[in-house]
């Protein structure tokens, strides 16, 4: 008798990613509910009250109590990519949904693979292919209709609310190319958990005036529940499964299912804050989608070779 097992993939990881991407849908609509009740900034001030608890949680699951040690040389470049990768991330995310909707959100996010690109073609990594090249002006097409309206109503809060996201979108793949030697390194969880550490104070003291403000005994039950599970459920759990999901079955069958999320994101704003779309908003949001799947699963080429030094020109 032959192993069937050997021969179909185990349902488990298909499970997580799926469950991750609706938790990950899930948390726009929640989180620009939490951010009508404390801002945005109260809630990035509460969200970095937890972040230290479940970073160390999370190394210590890990490692135990010995911890990684970083090289001295690798110090400067995790504090100034984490600055960037999460805290102005984080910052410029929660100013631009502040302005914006949780779908517009969930799209405009989305594009961070073509941004990945773009980065590695700037750097000389690599060069994009044709399709590529199409993936990203497919993308950069469907992010000018989705604006349009707001573009065309001259209504600049809401412009510079998605703009925002975009440029959210764009820091957070600078950081996923510039981390990847210290991932290779020391593994994600050693970035991610020393990362959270190192980012936890300077956001607090951003958050500081905002938190002084909170009318801490007034705020509903749901806000806290709300924050820590942003925090650990979406945030740490759901990174550690989503990587779990990609170890198991392949990033080229894993990625594609991160398209789900912006329809998970607006069926819920739709059903629970009541949030409308109009026919060329769901039109710019498929051209988007589709822009950056052919961006990122077109077969790329080969990284540029170096070129010997062509000679001296004559006079």
């Amino acid at each position: 008798m032959s192993d069937r097992s050997t021969a179909q993939p185990a349902p488990a990881p298909l499970l997580a990613a799926l469950a991750v991407v609706l938790i990950w849908g899930l948390n726009f609509p929640l989180q620009k509910a939490l951010f009508g009740q404390v801002g945005p900034v109260g809630f990035l001030g509460l969200r970095y009250l937890l972040v230290p608890f479940c970073a160390v949680a999370l190394l210590c699951w890990r490692f135990g109590l010995r911890w990684p040690r970083l090289d001295r040389a690798e110090v400067g470049p995790l504090v100034r990519l984490t600055l960037v990768g999460q805290g102005l991330h984080l910052l410029l995310s929660a100013y631009g949904m502040q302005g914006s909707t949780a779908f517009s959100a969930s799209v405009l996010l989305a594009c961070g693979p073509v941004f990945t690109l773009l980065i590695l073609r700037l750097s000389g990594v690599e060069r994009l292919s044709a399709g590529q090249v199409a993936g990203v002006a497919t993308a950069a097409a469907g992010a000018l209709v989705f604006t349009s309206d707001k573009l065309l109503a001259a209504d600049w809060q809401a412009s510079l609310g998605d703009l925002t996201l975009l440029a959210a979108a764009a820091l957070f793949s600078y950081y996923t190319v510039a981390s990847k030697p210290l991932i290779q390194h020391h593994g994600g969880v050693t970035v991610l958990g020393y990362g959270s550490l190192v980012c936890t104070l300077p956001m607090l003291l951003w958050c500081l005036p905002a938190l002084r403000g909170l009318d801490w005994a007034a705020q509903p039950a749901w806000v806290w529940s709300g924050t820590a599970w942003q925090v650990a459920g979406g945030g740490f759990i759901g990174w550690l499964a989503w990587g779990w999901a990609n170890e198991k079955r392949g990033v080229a069958r894993t990625a594609p299912l991160i398209y789900l999320m912006p329809l998970v994101a607006g069926l819920t704003a739709w059903a629970w804050g009541g949030e409308q779309f109009s026919a060329h908003k769901l039109l710019g949001a498929g051209v988007i989608l589709a822009g950056v799947a052919l961006a990122q699963f077109s077969p790329g080429s080969a990284a540029p070779r170096a070129r010997p030094r062509p000679p001296e020109p004559s006079c």
